[in-house]
């Protein structure tokens, strides 16, 4: 199998789409201050819980708004700037234990939100309604994308851009 070169991505200035992936993490995080705030206005529980479960599912849809807008060079600037006391592993080429890891870590939360709603309809009380299970879920949604490595980031960008190809490597 021959894999050609791949040009390595440095990180560079921020620019407006970093800038832009930075803000939309942020509010991704900052969403998460209306439950309490709506729990001292005194609004009920019931809207409090429907409100969680939206900023829940809201935060997945953000997070993958950010990886669209960063992009690949966008997700280097990030981790060099939060990551550069920690040594990660290289991510030209990964194990295929540590990308199904990945994988399963990426798949899980998302499943997990998606699931939510129907698994409260059909058995209520079944799901402990903990913050701090959805706070893990979000953790490990973002993990993922360390552990898949700088190659999956570009697979997701690729659902974004219309022209996109897939090309399988030529079996020698």
């Amino acid at each position: 199998m021959s894999v050609q070169p791949e040009e390595k991505i440095e990180p560079q200035a921020a620019t407006w789409r970093f800038k832009a992936g930075v803000a939309l993490l942020c509010l991704a995080v900052a969403m998460w201050l209306c439950v309490p705030l709506a729990a001292s206005a005194g609004i009920s529980s019931t809207r409090i819980a429907a409100m969680t479960g939206g900023i829940f599912i809201l935060n997945k849809v953000i997070l993958l708004l950010v990886i669209a807008v960063m992009g690949k060079s966008g997700f280097q600037q990030l981790k060099s700037r939060i990551f550069s006391y920690f040594r990660l592993a290289p991510e030209e080429s990964i194990s295929r234990t540590r990308y199904n890891l990945g994988l399963v870590m990426f798949v899980l939360p998302l499943l997990s939100s998606w699931l939510e709603p129907y698994v409260d309809a059909l058995w209520p009380g079944l799901r402990p309604n903990l913050w701090q299970l959805q706070l893990l879920g979000d953790v490990m949604f973002l993990a993922s994308f360390f552990v898949l490595g700088g190659n999956f980031w570009e697979k997701i960008r690729a659902l974004f851009i219309r022209g996109a190809r897939i090309v399988y490597p030529s079996a020698a």
